[in-house]
Protein backbone atom coordinates (compact mmCIF):
# COMPACT_ATOMS: atom_id res chain seq x y z
CA UNK A 1 0.00 0.00 0.00
CA UNK A 2 1.41 3.23 -0.82
CA UNK A 3 2.06 5.80 1.90
CA UNK A 4 -0.39 8.72 0.55
CA UNK A 5 1.84 11.56 1.61
CA UNK A 6 3.69 10.08 -1.50
CA UNK A 7 4.13 11.15 -4.83
CA UNK A 8 2.06 8.38 -6.64
CA UNK A 9 4.27 8.54 -9.49
CA UNK A 10 7.57 6.92 -7.16
CA UNK A 11 8.43 3.79 -7.73
CA UNK A 12 8.02 1.36 -4.26
CA UNK A 13 10.13 -1.30 -3.53
CA UNK A 14 7.12 -3.07 -2.30
CA UNK A 15 6.33 -3.11 -6.06
CA UNK A 16 9.06 -5.02 -7.23
CA UNK A 17 8.93 -8.73 -7.90
CA UNK A 18 12.17 -9.34 -5.58
CA UNK A 19 11.91 -13.30 -5.79
CA UNK A 20 15.65 -15.25 -6.74
CA UNK A 21 16.54 -11.61 -8.22
CA UNK A 22 19.98 -10.01 -7.60
CA UNK A 23 19.09 -6.47 -6.00
CA UNK A 24 21.67 -3.89 -6.30
CA UNK A 25 20.80 -1.17 -3.06
CA UNK A 26 22.55 2.22 -2.49
CA UNK A 27 22.70 3.36 1.08
CA UNK A 28 24.03 6.15 2.75
CA UNK A 29 25.71 4.18 5.23
CA UNK A 30 28.25 6.89 5.51
CA UNK A 31 28.86 6.92 9.27
CA UNK A 32 32.65 5.88 9.51
CA UNK A 33 34.98 8.54 10.57
CA UNK A 34 38.77 7.31 10.32
CA UNK A 35 38.22 3.53 10.08
CA UNK A 36 35.19 3.68 13.10
CA UNK A 37 31.85 3.79 13.13
CA UNK A 38 30.78 7.39 14.76
CA UNK A 39 27.11 6.22 15.37
CA UNK A 40 25.24 3.26 13.77
CA UNK A 41 21.93 5.11 13.75
CA UNK A 42 21.93 5.32 9.52
CA UNK A 43 22.81 1.69 9.06
CA UNK A 44 20.27 0.95 11.21
CA UNK A 45 17.52 2.55 9.81
CA UNK A 46 18.51 0.76 6.22
CA UNK A 47 17.50 -3.01 8.00
CA UNK A 48 13.85 -2.57 6.87
CA UNK A 49 14.79 -2.25 3.26
CA UNK A 50 17.36 -5.07 4.16
CA UNK A 51 15.30 -7.71 5.88
CA UNK A 52 12.75 -7.07 3.05
CA UNK A 53 14.34 -7.88 0.24
CA UNK A 54 15.63 -10.76 1.85
CA UNK A 55 12.20 -12.04 2.83
CA UNK A 56 10.82 -11.65 -0.62
CA UNK A 57 13.65 -14.19 -1.94
CA UNK A 58 16.02 -11.17 -3.25
CA UNK A 59 19.68 -11.29 -3.47
CA UNK A 60 21.05 -8.29 -2.31
CA UNK A 61 24.17 -5.97 -3.42
CA UNK A 62 25.41 -2.91 -0.98
CA UNK A 63 27.06 -0.10 -2.26
CA UNK A 64 27.62 3.13 -0.35
CA UNK A 65 30.12 6.16 -0.04
CA UNK A 66 32.02 6.97 2.75
CA UNK A 67 34.15 10.11 2.87
CA UNK A 68 35.62 12.24 0.92
CA UNK A 69 38.71 10.21 -0.90
CA UNK A 70 38.70 12.18 -3.64
CA UNK A 71 40.77 15.50 -4.24
CA UNK A 72 38.81 18.01 -5.76
CA UNK A 73 41.54 19.90 -7.00
CA UNK A 74 44.22 16.90 -8.11
CA UNK A 75 41.40 14.25 -8.83
CA UNK A 76 43.34 12.10 -6.73
CA UNK A 77 41.38 9.29 -4.94
CA UNK A 78 42.78 7.94 -1.58
CA UNK A 79 42.11 4.02 -1.03
CA UNK A 80 42.73 3.45 2.41
CA UNK A 81 41.21 2.20 5.72
CA UNK A 82 40.11 5.54 6.90
CA UNK A 83 37.53 5.45 4.17
CA UNK A 84 36.42 1.70 3.79
CA UNK A 85 33.55 0.48 3.94
CA UNK A 86 34.74 -3.15 6.31
CA UNK A 87 33.45 -1.31 9.60
CA UNK A 88 29.92 -1.43 7.88
CA UNK A 89 30.40 -4.81 7.12
CA UNK A 90 31.51 -6.21 10.33
CA UNK A 91 28.50 -3.68 12.16
CA UNK A 92 26.32 -5.31 9.64
CA UNK A 93 27.80 -9.33 10.09
CA UNK A 94 27.33 -8.71 13.52
CA UNK A 95 24.21 -7.32 14.13
CA UNK A 96 22.26 -9.59 11.55
CA UNK A 97 24.77 -12.49 11.93
CA UNK A 98 25.09 -13.04 7.84
CA UNK A 99 28.35 -13.09 5.29
CA UNK A 100 28.75 -10.19 3.17
CA UNK A 101 31.78 -10.41 1.07
CA UNK A 102 33.72 -7.14 0.31
CA UNK A 103 35.51 -7.72 -3.47
CA UNK A 104 39.12 -6.41 -4.39
CA UNK A 105 40.05 -4.88 -7.68
CA UNK A 106 42.87 -3.28 -9.12
CA UNK A 107 43.38 0.69 -8.55
CA UNK A 108 46.23 3.59 -8.86
CA UNK A 109 46.27 7.17 -7.69
CA UNK A 110 42.89 7.98 -9.84
CA UNK A 111 40.98 4.89 -7.51
CA UNK A 112 39.40 1.63 -8.88
CA UNK A 113 39.18 1.87 -12.72
CA UNK A 114 36.54 -0.70 -13.26
CA UNK A 115 34.43 -3.44 -11.15
CA UNK A 116 36.22 -6.32 -13.60
CA UNK A 117 35.60 -10.02 -13.81
CA UNK A 118 37.10 -11.10 -10.54
CA UNK A 119 33.27 -10.26 -8.90
CA UNK A 120 31.78 -12.72 -10.97
CA UNK A 121 32.76 -15.71 -8.57
CA UNK A 122 31.27 -13.56 -5.39
CA UNK A 123 27.77 -13.21 -7.54
CA UNK A 124 27.64 -16.81 -8.73
CA UNK A 125 27.80 -17.86 -4.69
CA UNK A 126 25.39 -15.02 -3.90
CA UNK A 127 22.93 -16.75 -6.46
CA UNK A 128 23.77 -20.44 -4.93
CA UNK A 129 23.07 -18.73 -1.36
CA UNK A 130 26.83 -19.09 -0.44
CA UNK A 131 27.00 -16.04 1.21
CA UNK A 132 24.12 -13.48 2.36
CA UNK A 133 25.09 -10.40 0.25
CA UNK A 134 27.94 -8.00 -1.19
CA UNK A 135 29.24 -5.24 -0.10
CA UNK A 136 30.91 -3.45 -2.76
CA UNK A 137 34.27 -0.75 -1.77
CA UNK A 138 33.28 2.73 -1.41
CA UNK A 139 31.65 4.19 -4.63
CA UNK A 140 33.78 6.87 -4.54
CA UNK A 141 36.80 4.83 -4.42
CA UNK A 142 35.64 3.93 -8.06
CA UNK A 143 37.32 6.69 -10.46
CA UNK A 144 33.25 6.60 -12.39
CA UNK A 145 31.61 7.57 -9.46
CA UNK A 146 31.89 11.93 -9.50
CA UNK A 147 33.92 11.90 -12.99
CA UNK A 148 32.02 12.67 -15.55
CA UNK A 149 32.42 11.39 -19.33
CA UNK A 150 33.03 7.90 -20.39
CA UNK A 151 34.23 7.09 -16.81
CA UNK A 152 30.94 7.79 -15.04
CA UNK A 153 29.04 5.95 -17.97
CA UNK A 154 31.42 3.01 -17.68
CA UNK A 155 30.87 2.47 -14.02
CA UNK A 156 27.22 3.15 -14.79
CA UNK A 157 26.94 0.52 -16.95
CA UNK A 158 29.54 -2.19 -14.93
CA UNK A 159 27.04 -1.25 -12.23
CA UNK A 160 23.70 -2.58 -14.21
CA UNK A 161 25.57 -5.79 -15.13
CA UNK A 162 25.63 -7.08 -11.90
CA UNK A 163 21.70 -7.00 -10.78
CA UNK A 164 18.17 -7.43 -12.13
CA UNK A 165 17.23 -4.72 -10.31
CA UNK A 166 18.18 -1.48 -8.20
CA UNK A 167 16.89 0.06 -5.06
CA UNK A 168 17.77 3.44 -4.03
CA UNK A 169 17.82 4.03 -0.16
CA UNK A 170 19.93 6.62 0.47
CA UNK A 171 17.84 9.80 1.04
CA UNK A 172 21.08 11.51 2.62
CA UNK A 173 23.10 11.24 -0.72
CA UNK A 174 21.09 13.43 -2.45
CA UNK A 175 23.73 14.33 -5.46
CA UNK A 176 23.43 12.61 -8.73
CA UNK A 177 26.26 10.77 -9.11
CA UNK A 178 26.29 7.11 -10.77
CA UNK A 179 25.55 4.84 -8.11
CA UNK A 180 22.65 7.52 -7.16
CA UNK A 181 21.44 8.59 -10.33
CA UNK A 182 23.19 7.13 -13.97
CA UNK A 183 22.07 3.47 -12.57
CA UNK A 184 18.46 4.41 -13.26
CA UNK A 185 19.01 4.52 -16.72
CA UNK A 186 19.88 0.61 -16.84
CA UNK A 187 17.71 -1.32 -14.72
CA UNK A 188 14.32 -1.31 -13.00
CA UNK A 189 14.43 1.21 -10.58
CA UNK A 190 12.61 1.56 -6.92
CA UNK A 191 12.54 3.55 -3.49
CA UNK A 192 13.71 1.63 -0.22
CA UNK A 193 11.55 1.56 2.82
CA UNK A 194 13.71 4.33 4.34
CA UNK A 195 13.76 7.14 1.67
CA UNK A 196 9.38 6.59 1.71
CA UNK A 197 9.87 7.04 4.84
CA UNK A 198 12.11 10.27 4.86
CA UNK A 199 10.10 11.85 1.49
CA UNK A 200 6.99 10.96 3.09
CA UNK A 201 8.05 13.40 6.60
CA UNK A 202 9.65 16.07 4.36
CA UNK A 203 5.43 16.43 3.89
CA UNK A 204 5.67 18.16 7.51
CA UNK A 205 8.23 20.22 6.69
CA UNK A 206 7.13 21.52 3.40
CA UNK A 207 3.53 21.40 4.53
CA UNK A 208 3.70 22.23 7.93
CA UNK A 209 1.23 22.98 10.93
CA UNK A 210 1.03 26.37 11.75
CA UNK A 211 2.97 28.26 13.54
CA UNK A 212 6.01 27.06 12.33
CA UNK A 213 9.19 27.63 13.61
CA UNK A 214 12.66 26.60 12.04
CA UNK A 215 16.06 26.36 13.95
CA UNK A 216 19.28 26.69 11.90
CA UNK A 217 22.53 26.94 12.42
CA UNK A 218 26.13 26.22 10.47
CA UNK A 219 29.33 26.93 10.24
CA UNK A 220 29.23 29.18 7.08
CA UNK A 221 26.65 31.72 5.58
CA UNK A 222 27.33 31.55 1.98
CA UNK A 223 26.61 28.02 1.95
CA UNK A 224 22.79 28.42 3.83
CA UNK A 225 22.07 31.49 1.82
CA UNK A 226 19.56 29.59 -0.79
CA UNK A 227 18.25 27.24 2.02
CA UNK A 228 18.15 29.84 4.27
CA UNK A 229 16.14 32.33 2.17
CA UNK A 230 13.61 28.98 1.44
CA UNK A 231 13.27 28.43 4.64
CA UNK A 232 12.71 32.40 5.88
CA UNK A 233 9.67 32.44 3.55
CA UNK A 234 7.46 29.43 4.68
CA UNK A 235 8.02 29.43 8.55
CA UNK A 236 6.54 31.91 11.04
CA UNK A 237 9.35 32.46 13.40
CA UNK A 238 12.89 31.75 12.58
CA UNK A 239 15.74 30.95 15.36
CA UNK A 240 19.30 31.32 13.84
CA UNK A 241 22.72 29.72 15.70
CA UNK A 242 26.44 29.43 15.18
CA UNK A 243 28.49 31.39 12.33
CA UNK A 244 24.93 32.19 10.94
CA UNK A 245 23.53 34.11 13.88
CA UNK A 246 27.06 35.68 14.02
CA UNK A 247 26.80 37.43 10.66
CA UNK A 248 23.15 38.15 11.12
CA UNK A 249 24.23 39.96 13.99
CA UNK A 250 26.96 41.21 12.35
CA UNK A 251 24.56 42.73 9.78
CA UNK A 252 21.92 44.20 11.99
CA UNK A 253 23.74 45.86 14.46
CA UNK A 254 27.04 46.75 12.40
CA UNK A 255 29.39 44.72 15.00
CA UNK A 256 32.50 43.05 14.22
CA UNK A 257 32.77 39.93 15.57
CA UNK A 258 36.00 37.56 14.53
CA UNK A 259 35.45 34.72 12.31
CA UNK A 260 32.92 36.61 10.35
CA UNK A 261 34.09 37.62 6.77
CA UNK A 262 32.78 41.05 5.26
CA UNK A 263 31.32 39.12 2.01
CA UNK A 264 28.90 36.96 4.51
CA UNK A 265 27.84 40.15 6.19
CA UNK A 266 26.93 41.85 3.10
CA UNK A 267 25.21 38.68 1.64
CA UNK A 268 23.02 38.77 5.12
CA UNK A 269 22.13 42.01 4.70
CA UNK A 270 19.25 41.01 2.68
CA UNK A 271 17.73 38.35 5.10
CA UNK A 272 18.08 42.07 7.49
CA UNK A 273 16.34 44.15 5.55
CA UNK A 274 13.31 41.49 5.03
CA UNK A 275 13.01 40.72 8.26
CA UNK A 276 12.61 44.89 9.37
CA UNK A 277 9.50 44.07 7.79
CA UNK A 278 8.25 40.92 8.45
CA UNK A 279 9.78 40.34 12.15
CA UNK A 280 10.18 36.53 11.87
CA UNK A 281 13.60 36.39 13.58
CA UNK A 282 13.90 35.26 17.38
CA UNK A 283 16.44 36.76 18.84
CA UNK A 284 18.80 35.04 20.94
CA UNK A 285 19.52 37.89 23.61
CA UNK A 286 22.43 36.42 25.50
CA UNK A 287 25.46 35.38 23.58
CA UNK A 288 29.02 33.35 24.82
CA UNK A 289 32.18 35.48 23.99
CA UNK A 290 35.71 33.86 23.56
CA UNK A 291 38.94 35.66 22.58
CA UNK A 292 39.78 32.03 21.59
CA UNK A 293 38.96 28.82 19.66
CA UNK A 294 38.71 27.15 22.82
CA UNK A 295 37.56 27.14 26.33
CA UNK A 296 39.97 28.37 28.45
CA UNK A 297 39.17 29.85 31.72
CA UNK A 298 38.82 33.53 32.10
CA UNK A 299 38.82 33.91 28.88
CA UNK A 300 35.00 33.78 27.84
CA UNK A 301 32.42 35.49 29.13
CA UNK A 302 28.10 36.19 28.34
CA UNK A 303 27.50 39.06 26.91
CA UNK A 304 24.14 40.40 26.26
CA UNK A 305 22.41 41.51 22.48
CA UNK A 306 20.93 44.96 24.23
CA UNK A 307 24.92 45.96 24.91
CA UNK A 308 25.86 45.77 21.40
CA UNK A 309 27.01 48.91 19.62
CA UNK A 310 27.66 50.08 16.14
CA UNK A 311 31.20 49.76 15.78
CA UNK A 312 32.14 47.30 18.32
CA UNK A 313 34.76 44.64 17.64
CA UNK A 314 34.15 41.45 19.93
CA UNK A 315 36.08 38.39 20.15
CA UNK A 316 34.34 34.99 18.90
CA UNK A 317 30.73 34.23 19.21
CA UNK A 318 31.25 30.51 20.30
CA UNK A 319 27.89 29.54 21.69
CA UNK A 320 24.44 30.66 23.15
CA UNK A 321 23.84 30.94 26.77
CA UNK A 322 21.40 28.30 28.03
CA UNK A 323 19.32 31.48 29.62
CA UNK A 324 18.53 32.54 26.28
CA UNK A 325 15.88 30.08 25.98
CA UNK A 326 14.13 30.79 29.26
CA UNK A 327 13.96 34.53 27.95
CA UNK A 328 9.75 34.63 27.00
CA UNK A 329 10.26 35.58 23.56
CA UNK A 330 12.24 32.20 23.29
CA UNK A 331 10.65 30.65 24.89
CA UNK A 332 6.77 31.83 24.26
CA UNK A 333 8.41 31.03 20.36
CA UNK A 334 9.11 26.67 20.54
CA UNK A 335 5.98 26.90 23.16
CA UNK A 336 3.53 27.63 20.94
CA UNK A 337 4.97 26.22 17.51
CA UNK A 338 2.71 23.25 16.08
CA UNK A 339 5.83 22.11 14.12
CA UNK A 340 9.50 22.63 14.82
CA UNK A 341 12.41 21.79 12.25
CA UNK A 342 15.84 22.02 13.72
CA UNK A 343 19.31 21.77 11.96
CA UNK A 344 21.31 23.27 14.32
CA UNK A 345 24.16 23.20 16.61
CA UNK A 346 24.31 26.14 18.59
CA UNK A 347 28.13 25.94 20.21
CA UNK A 348 31.70 25.49 18.81
CA UNK A 349 32.03 22.05 19.74
CA UNK A 350 33.06 20.00 21.60
CA UNK A 351 34.16 23.09 23.81
CA UNK A 352 30.39 24.52 23.94
CA UNK A 353 27.28 22.48 24.05
CA UNK A 354 25.41 24.25 27.03
CA UNK A 355 23.38 26.11 24.09
CA UNK A 356 22.38 22.65 21.98
CA UNK A 357 21.83 21.57 25.38
CA UNK A 358 19.46 23.95 26.22
CA UNK A 359 17.50 23.64 22.80
CA UNK A 360 16.88 20.32 22.78
CA UNK A 361 15.16 20.26 25.68
CA UNK A 362 13.00 23.73 25.74
CA UNK A 363 12.11 21.82 22.38
CA UNK A 364 11.23 19.16 24.39
CA UNK A 365 9.02 20.39 27.02
CA UNK A 366 6.37 21.50 24.03
CA UNK A 367 4.43 17.81 23.97
CA UNK A 368 1.95 18.52 21.23
CA UNK A 369 4.68 19.81 18.42
CA UNK A 370 6.03 18.02 16.07
CA UNK A 371 9.70 17.81 15.82
CA UNK A 372 12.00 17.39 13.08
CA UNK A 373 15.69 17.44 13.51
CA UNK A 374 17.65 17.35 10.04
CA UNK A 375 21.11 16.60 9.78
CA UNK A 376 24.13 13.71 11.21
CA UNK A 377 26.12 16.79 13.00
CA UNK A 378 22.55 17.96 14.70
CA UNK A 379 21.33 14.33 15.63
CA UNK A 380 24.87 13.52 16.94
CA UNK A 381 24.96 16.21 19.02
CA UNK A 382 21.57 16.03 20.26
CA UNK A 383 22.54 11.99 21.44
CA UNK A 384 25.59 12.95 22.69
CA UNK A 385 24.44 15.91 24.89
CA UNK A 386 20.81 14.44 25.70
CA UNK A 387 21.62 10.59 25.78
CA UNK A 388 18.43 10.21 28.22
CA UNK A 389 16.25 12.40 26.08
CA UNK A 390 17.57 10.91 23.14
CA UNK A 391 16.56 7.15 23.98
CA UNK A 392 13.07 8.00 25.10
CA UNK A 393 12.35 10.03 21.75
CA UNK A 394 13.28 7.28 18.87
CA UNK A 395 9.91 5.54 18.85
CA UNK A 396 7.90 8.82 20.03
CA UNK A 397 5.74 9.93 17.15
CA UNK A 398 6.29 13.68 17.74
CA UNK A 399 9.69 13.12 16.86
CA UNK A 400 11.21 12.45 13.38
CA UNK A 401 15.12 12.02 12.84
CA UNK A 402 16.15 12.77 9.30
CA UNK A 403 19.44 10.97 8.19
CA UNK A 404 20.34 13.63 5.51
CA UNK A 405 20.42 17.61 6.60
CA UNK A 406 21.06 18.38 2.80
CA UNK A 407 19.09 16.81 1.09
CA UNK A 408 16.34 18.64 3.62
CA UNK A 409 17.49 21.77 3.28
CA UNK A 410 17.42 21.03 -1.02
CA UNK A 411 14.01 19.97 -0.83
CA UNK A 412 13.17 22.87 1.09
CA UNK A 413 15.33 25.22 -1.09
CA UNK A 414 13.56 23.59 -3.85
CA UNK A 415 10.05 23.24 -2.16
CA UNK A 416 9.75 19.49 -3.49
CA UNK A 417 11.41 16.59 -2.50
CA UNK A 418 10.91 15.51 -5.98
CA UNK A 419 13.19 17.55 -7.53
CA UNK A 420 16.00 15.85 -5.84
CA UNK A 421 17.82 14.10 -8.46
CA UNK A 422 18.39 10.47 -7.47
CA UNK A 423 14.45 11.00 -6.49
CA UNK A 424 13.20 12.39 -9.95
CA UNK A 425 15.57 9.65 -11.77
CA UNK A 426 13.69 6.72 -10.05
CA UNK A 427 10.15 8.16 -11.07
CA UNK A 428 11.83 8.60 -14.63
CA UNK A 429 12.76 5.54 -14.83
CA UNK A 430 8.98 4.09 -13.72
CA UNK A 431 7.69 6.56 -16.52
CA UNK A 432 9.67 4.83 -19.19
CA UNK A 433 8.99 1.11 -17.57
CA UNK A 434 4.71 2.16 -17.39
CA UNK A 435 5.58 3.74 -21.29
CA UNK A 436 7.29 -0.01 -22.60
CA UNK A 437 4.65 -1.62 -20.78
CA UNK A 438 1.80 0.03 -22.29
CA UNK A 439 3.80 -0.11 -25.51
CA UNK A 440 3.89 -4.13 -25.78
CA UNK A 441 0.36 -4.17 -24.21
CA UNK A 442 -1.10 -1.90 -27.28
CA UNK A 443 1.40 -4.38 -30.01
CA UNK A 444 -0.56 -7.44 -28.16
CA UNK A 445 -4.31 -5.63 -28.45
CA UNK A 446 -3.58 -5.21 -32.09
CA UNK A 447 -2.01 -8.53 -33.35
Amino acid sequence: MQNSALDERLPLLQEAKLKDKVVLVRFDHNVVKKGVISDPYRIDRTLGTLFYIVAQGGRPILMTHVGRPREKKTGLISVGPETSVQPIVDYLESKLHSRLKVPEFPHDELGIAAIDTSINLAISQLRKGEIDGIYLPNTRWFTGEENGGQARESFALQLAGLADIYVNDAFGSWQPHASTYDITRHLPSFAGWLLQDELSHLTQVLEPARPFLAVVAGAKYDTKIGPLSAIYQQVDQLILGGVIYNTYLCAKYGVKIKGVSTEDIAAAKHLVEADAKLGKIVELPLLVESEVLGREEGKYRTIALQDLQPGQELGYILDIDAASFAAPEVAQALDRAATIFVNAVMGFTPHFTDGSRALDTTIDANQAAAKLYGGGDTLQEFKDLCPGLYLSVLDDAQYYFFTGGGSVLKAIEQRSPYGLEPVAALIENARERNGADLGEEDAVNNL
